[in-house]
């Protein structure tokens, strides 16, 4: 009894301590690089998935309507990252297929809304399976975007989401650089432009680029120097003019942090300089152990970056790190992984840290 108390407890104030921060950034030389953080207060047992083009799945609707499930195969292979607590078919959070299209799906509780499937309907998916349709069968923003309205997203408690329900949004980009924001919200799929190439958690995007005018006087370049009352006040280091840049752990602070972070700094010239910068940002909303907590009754749980994935979505590799490994990203070649055509899963925290290169390793 006393397990169930505890784990009751720990969910009623989860969604208060979960976040995410998503980015991507295209070089001058074309290169697209999408990455993300993912903080979770929990253990959820995160594994990569590797999925060849072929891969059976389904797309099922709610168990009380009957309704039949559809068999499908994959047209693209993917490489994805699920939390393997929940049962069942890998549940993709975070993902790129063969195709050059990428998925990173952040939490959005209070204003995540599902569809409603009825009897009526010929297109239904779980948002469990979610990720590896869109990844699975689109091979970019475009396609994704043509395809995507008709289908009913549903969630309910027929489906194991594990310690809190899987309250998402989605945020798509391809290796064109084009980028959509993907919610549910008021029982409705809505598509947005990822303009501010940025995502993190509640509110909902149109909300958060709203409040980006409340920062428009943000500037990276800081007064020098000023006359007071006849004396010359000169500056005491560089950087005044992000004063009033949000330095807190919310989501609207995150998304301030890191969208005028990405719109002051250089354009990076190439694949290399892209990587850099991106995994610069993300370690501006990297979140320590203990920084970001929730208390009900005696037991806390913090909030803290439990990964970080960097994609390059036009050479096809990951840049990939856990919390215990922070500073040491280890690569994976994604066409490599692609095009031999295996199929397999391997624990996040059990990875070779801090190896440069594990390709071969989980090929063998």
């Amino acid at each position: 009894m006393k397990k169930w108390i505890v784990a009751l407890s720990l969910m009623s104030f989860t969604h208060a301590s979960l976040a995410c921060t998503a980015v991507n950034i295209t070089a001058k030389d074309g290169t697209v690089i999408a990455g993300r953080t993912m903080e979770w207060a929990l253990e959820m047992k995160w594994q990569i998935n590797s999925m060849p083009a072929g891969t059976s799945f389904q797309l099922s609707a709610p168990p009380a309507l009957n309704l039949p499930a559809v068999p499908q195969k994959t047209k693209y292979a993917i490489v994805g990252i699920s939390p393997a607590i929940i049962p069942g078919p890998a549940a993709l959070l975070e993902g790129q297929n063969s195709a050059g299209l990428a998925m990173s799906a952040n939490f959005l509780p209070g204003f995540t809304e599902y569809q409603k499937v009825t009897a009526a309907d010929k297109s239904y998916v779980s948002i469990l399976e979610f990720g590896t349709m869109t990844l699975g069968m689109y091979n970019s923003v475009e396609a994704l975007k043509t395809n995507v309205l008709p289908f009913k997203v549903w969630y309910d408690s027929s489906l194991p989401a594990g310690p809190t329900p899987p309250l998402l949004h989605f945020v798509f980009t391809d290796k064109t650089g084009a980028s959509i924001i993907i919610e549910f919200v008021k029982g409705e799929m809505r598509l947005h432009d990822n303009v501010a190439s940025v995502l993190t958690n509640a509110p909902t995007y149109d909300w958060h680029l709203n409040n980006l005018r409340n920062y428009l006087s943000l500037t990276n370049f800081a007064t020098p120097t000023i006359e007071v009352n006849g004396q010359n006040v000169t500056e005491i280091g560089q950087g005044g003019g992000l004063v009033g840049l949000s330095a807190d752990y919310t989501p609207p602070a995150r998304f301030v942090r890191a969208a005028f972070l990405r719109h002051f700094a250089s354009v990076p010239e190439t694949r290399t300089d892209n990587v850099q910068l991106v995994a610069h940002i993300l370690n501006n909303v990297d979140i320590p152990v203990g920084v970001s907590s929730s208390k009900s009754g005696n037991q806390i749980v913090s909030d803290y970056t439990q990964w970080v994935a960097i994609k390059d979505l036009t050479n096809q590799q990951w840049h990939f790190t856990n919390y215990q490994n922070r500073t040491n990203y280890i690569t994976l070649d994604l066409k490599k992984l692609f095009d031999s055509g295996k199929s397999g899963s391997w624990l996040v925290d059990s990875l070779p840290y801090p190896r440069a290169d594990v390709t071969t390793q989980l090929m063998n």
